[in-house]
């Protein structure tokens, strides 16, 4: 099951007012207006008319990738099951997240960014050793899991339709905390499904199909981390 998409910022509707100011404050010179001279287009906005389309494009590819790597590998146990076909895969799949992840963190402060990678690596690494010493059993409370997912997905959803008419930063917030812990608890169910030795684990030939998973929960902690703690870039 793919995971619900974190809820859209407004720092997105904030870019697109920006880039429309400057692309109609560069398309005419000063004094042109009313001179009867022809209007010419200047050299920066017609590169930035150039290049919009182009990253557009390479945004979308990159999408329509990531999905397809992702069904492919989630869907369809013969890829996934015989290399080199899975790590071929595995390794598109990741560089396709790591594009899409690093757009997304290009809106948010440096400092920011790095700040919710620390707080990622540290949440992963304690569920990771926790996921080994503790003796409960997260692979047996599938059913608690479906219900916080679906519960996610439902506040994402809500939050996405309130988005265009009001921004409500609790709201937000609330949502960032939940889809957090939401995917921590799937990463420590992930890693003793993959480890083994539980009520249910993964077989030896699944090692891609549990690398995926753990891959995407930390992925997600580190984008709803970044939604609650990130600063947005000025």
């Amino acid at each position: 099951m793919s995971p619900p998409c974190p809820a859209a910022s407004p720092t997105a509707r904030n870019w697109s007012r920006s880039s429309v100011s400057i692309l109609t404050s560069r398309s005419f010179p000063s004094g042109a207006e009313g001179g009867g001279h022809p209007v010419r287009m200047r050299r920066p906005c017609l590169w930035v008319l150039l290049e919009l389309p182009a990253s557009l494009l390479v945004d979308m590819a990159t999408c329509a990738v990531f999905f397809a790597t992702y069904l492919t590998l989630a869907c369809c146990s013969g890829p996934r099951r015989h290399f080199p076909w899975n790590l071929i895969l595995l390794t598109i799949f990741t560089l396709s997240m790591a594009y899409l992840t690093g757009m997304l963190s290009s809106y948010y402060n440096t400092t920011s960014v790095l700040l919710c990678l620390s707080i990622t690596a540290l949440v992963c690494l304690s569920v990771t050793v926790f996921s080994f010493q503790t003796k409960f059993d997260f692979t047996s409370c599938q059913g608690v899991l479906f219900v916080l997912l679906m519960t996610l997905f439902f506040s994402g959803l809500i939050l996405a339709i309130l988005l265009p008419f009001q921004y409500v930063p609790w709201l937000h917030a609330v949502y960032a905390v939940l889809g957090a812990g939401v995917f921590t608890l799937f990463l420590a169910f992930d890693t003793q499904l993959l480890m083994g030795s539980r009520r249910h684990s993964l077989s030896p030939e699944e090692y891609i199909f549990g690398a995926l998973n753990i891959y995407l929960d930390i992925i997600y902690i580190f984008t709803f981390f970044l939604q609650l703690f990130g600063t947005n870039r000025e």
